[in-house]
């Protein structure tokens, strides 16, 4: 008798460490619209959003993807890309609120997601 387990099996989760700084949407921190993202969806305050640098993407990660960020409750959202200076780092969106992505600041954490097949 076969029997097949891959069904089964939970998907490999990948995390990495990465540099974590925070952004608004706030004309003085984009180049044009501050609210819409580089993949062209409109972030609002109050959602779960990250943006990456692009050397991410080689990475596994990719637009719309869940990850987790240690510290941090629930699942962020993929939904903006950085500007191509930036390398293993993301961005987590902070709404409106500049004071809260400046006490957020600069700091080093570990993200965890699942890449796709």
């Amino acid at each position: 008798m076969l029997i097949l387990l891959s069904a089964c099996s939970k998907p490999e989760t990948k995390s990495m460490d990465v540099v974590a700084t925070a952004y608004n949407s706030v004309k003085a921190q984009t180049a044009n619209d501050p609210s819409i993202a580089a993949w062209g969806d409109t972030l609002v305050p109050g959602m779960k959003a990250v943006a990456i640098s692009r050397d991410l993407l080689d990475s596994g990660l990719h637009y719309n993807m869940d990850v987790t960020i240690d510290g941090l409750e629930g699942k962020y959202k993929v939904l903006d890309k950085m500007n191509r200076r930036w390398v293993k780092k993301i961005d987590i969106y902070m709404g409106v609120n500049v004071q809260e992505a400046r006490q957020w600041g600069k700091q080093y954490v570990t993200i965890s997601y699942v890449p796709s097949e």
